[in-house]
Parts: C-alpha cells; sequence; structure tokens
C-alpha cells in the first residue's frame, strides 16, 4: 500500500492536467496513487486519464466520474475512496515540484508517531516561483491551520492530512442548486484536536485560472448564498476573539439576505451580534451584488 494519494478534482480542465500528470511521472519518489475526481467534465478529461492508465507510470491512476457539485462534493467522494495513510489535494490547474513526494514521505517518516493530523507545507506561484504569502514559522514544530492565520500568516498552503483524521470529520454538506462550500470547514474541526507538523518547503506550484474559483469569489457569493451562510456559522462558532465573530456576522447577515432567509437571526448562533451586523449585512449585499455584475460583465467582454 503506499503511503499517499494524491487526489484531483477536475472540471474542464484537459488543458492544464496534463502538467499535473507529467509532474507526477517526474517524482523522484513514486510512493503515491494518484486519484482523479472527475466533477462532470464536458471536455476530453476522462479520454486523457484512461490513457495515461495504461501507461507504466511507476504509480496506480485511480479515475471516478460524478456528475457536477463542485469542489467540495468531490473532496467528499475522494475521502470516500481513500484508503492510504496519508492524502493531499492537488488541483488540475496546479503541478508539483519532482522531490514533493519525497519531502512529504520523509517528514513523516520522521514525525509519524507524534500524533500530528498531518503537514503543512507551502506553496508556490507559478507567476513568480516564490511562496504565496508568508512562510510557516521557523521557531516551532507544529502550528494548527487556524493558529497560522491567527498569528498574521496569509496565503495558500498545501495540507497533507492523516487519512483517518480527515475521515472522522463530517462530509460537506450540500445545498440544493448550489455548488460551494468552504473546505476549510473540515480543517477548523481538525485544528481543535490536532496540530499539523510544519514542512518550510515547497510542495505544490499553484497556477490561479482567472475562471478559477478565487478569481471569482463575488459571483459564488451570489450563486452559494447557503453555503456561505453555513461557513460563516461555523466561524462564528469557532472564532477566536471579537473582531473575527462580527466579521463572521456581517458575512453571515449578507449571505442570508441574498438566499432570501427570513428566519437567520433565530438560526444563528451568535443573535445578539447578528442583530448589530444587520446594517453592514445589507451593505456588503449591495457590495457583492455590484462586484458579482462587474464580474460577469468581465468575463462576457461587455462594456
Amino acid at each position: 500500500m503506499p503511503l499517499l494519494t494524491i487526489f484531483t478534482p477536475a472540471y474542464n480542465r484537459a488543458n492544464t492536467i496534463e502538467r499535473t500528470y507529467r509532474s507526477l511521472c517526474g517524482q523522484s519518489c513514486k510512493d503515491f496513487i494518484w486519484l482523479v475526481v472527475d466533477d462532470g467534465s464536458t471536455d476530453n478529461t476522462e479520454e486523457l486519464i484512461k490513457k495515461w492508465e495504461k501507461f507504466d507510470n511507476g504509480f496506480e491512476i485511480q479515475y471516478i466520474y460524478k456528475e457536477n457539485g463542485g469542489m467540495h462534493t468531490a473532496h467528499n467522494v475522494a475521502y470516500e475512496n481513500i484508503v492510504t495513510e496519508l492524502n493531499v489535494c492537488i488541483d488540475s490547474d496546479d503541478y508539483m515540484p519532482p522531490n514533493a513526494v519525497e519531502l512529504i514521505k520523509n517528514c513523516w517518516y520522521q514525525n509519524r508517531d507524534r500524533n500530528y493530523s498531518g503537514i503543512i507545507a507551502l506553496d508556490f506561484a507559478d507567476s513568480t516561483k516564490k511562496v504565496i504569502g508568508k512562510e510557516l514559522p521557523t521557531d516551532r514544530e507544529s502550528i494548527t491551520l487556524s493558529g497560522y492565520y491567527n498569528e498574521g500568516g496569509f496565503g495558500d498552503k498545501k495540507l497533507i492530512y492523516r487519512t483517518d483524521v480527515i475521515k472522522s470529520t463530517p462530509q460537506y454538506p450540500v445545498f440544493e442548486g448550489e455548488k460551494y462550500v468552504a473546505l476549510a470547514y473540515k480543517y477548523h474541526l481538525i485544528d481543535e484536536k490536532y496540530e499539523l507538523k510544519i514542512l518550510n518547503e515547497c510542495v505544490c506550484i499553484v497556477d490561479y485560472q482567472t475562471d478559477g474559483s478565487s478569481a471569482n469569489m463575488y459571483r459564488q457569493y451570489m450563486r452559494n448564498p447557503k453555503g456561505f451562510a453555513f461557513w460563516r456559522k461555523e466561524q462564528m462558532k469557532h472564532s477566536v476573539n471579537l473582531r473575527q465573530k462580527f466579521k463572521a456576522c456581517i458575512h453571515y447577515v449578507s449571505s442570508s439576505l441574498l438566499s432570501n432567509n427570513k428566519h437567520f437571526i433565530k438560526e444563528s448562533p451568535e443573535k445578539f451580534l447578528t442583530v448589530i451586523a444587520v446594517p453592514f449585512g445589507l451593505v456588503l449585499k449591495k457590495v457583492i451584488l455590484v462586484k458579482s455584475k462587474a464580474s460577469y460583465m468581465k468575463v462576457k467582454g461587455i462594456n
């Protein structure tokens, strides 16, 4: 049994996923399985994966097709099917440096008996080949993901989790007609019980796409208000200070208004703060409407 599963959610990324595949073929250590969860692609993603399965890659390729439901549902399917000790998500427009799996394996074998939930490592940007955001602390062995951000850290980081730990958390919820729930939901739950071993090395190179979710966040707010409201409630429960909690309340109000939820105050875990946040949430809702329209017009090329 390999140590690691590298899973890749894919939706119409036939134009970029070959780079992901080539980077896996070039790994100095092949102690992994590559699991591709095809989230309802209509391009030739399946054809490519089926072709690569026939090659002597040095690692096993697994392919699962599902109806389109969004990134979080692809993660649900991946976690249902992963059987290796560790797992990591490498998106279909990203790729790994040649020593990435070797770094992960060596780090884990040196620390697997210390009850970590996994490893937190660095992402580099494809455009600069430099760390995204801020590097990880060098004055300690481990940290939680939320602790890193609460201490002033920023930028995407690569999370390599123990499969038994990630499976012990609830699945990402699915809201009818929506396709987004923050992946951080599971990570915050894990943070309450475990820390991550710090690996201040790059294991993933990220190439942000103009049509990706990060580049279209305001449209995501519009399209998935119930998913965002769910996440904001979770943030209220797990926030470490009043400022974070109130910010979550403002976002919760705006998402609830966008979904026409008339019972959002009653459903809030912080009812008093939510009432205070209503005027700010109304303003944020208007901002989202304007920004979402501008984003849509930019994509369509409308002046």
